[in-house]
């Protein structure tokens, strides 16, 4: 969430600009959530090749290891929700921005 707020931020004229030529809120809300949901979404892909790529050392020391799909979802699973919850805030201050006042900063 705090990465998203940052990118909001920072992203200000830019967002000023696309409401100005005729985006709409649910478009800037479209926009910073679906940036939202990718960055988690590859966060929680690589937290899961990293947690196989774990497993496999572990198993090459000769501990018995089970790799089950179920945890394997829940932990993704878990990484995009976060991703859509948290990345709801940042989106919502990002539409509700005035364009003249979003033009106007720097």
């Amino acid at each position: 969430m705090n990465i998203m707020l940052v990118n909001v931020t920072e992203r200000t004229r830019e967002i000023g600009v696309r409401m100005a030529t005729g985006a709409r809120v649910r478009d800037i809300m479209q926009q910073f959530l679906t940036e939202a949901v990718a960055v988690s979404g590859l966060g929680g892909l690589i937290g899961v090749a990293g947690g196989l790529a774990s497993a496999l050392v572990i198993r090459l020391f000769g501990t018995a290891v089970t790799i089950s799909a179920g945890p394997i979802v829940l932990a993704f699973g878990c990484a995009f929700l976060t991703g859509l919850v948290f990345g709801y805030l940042p989106a919502r201050k990002a539409a509700a921005l005035d364009p003249v006042v979003a033009l106007a900063s720097e």
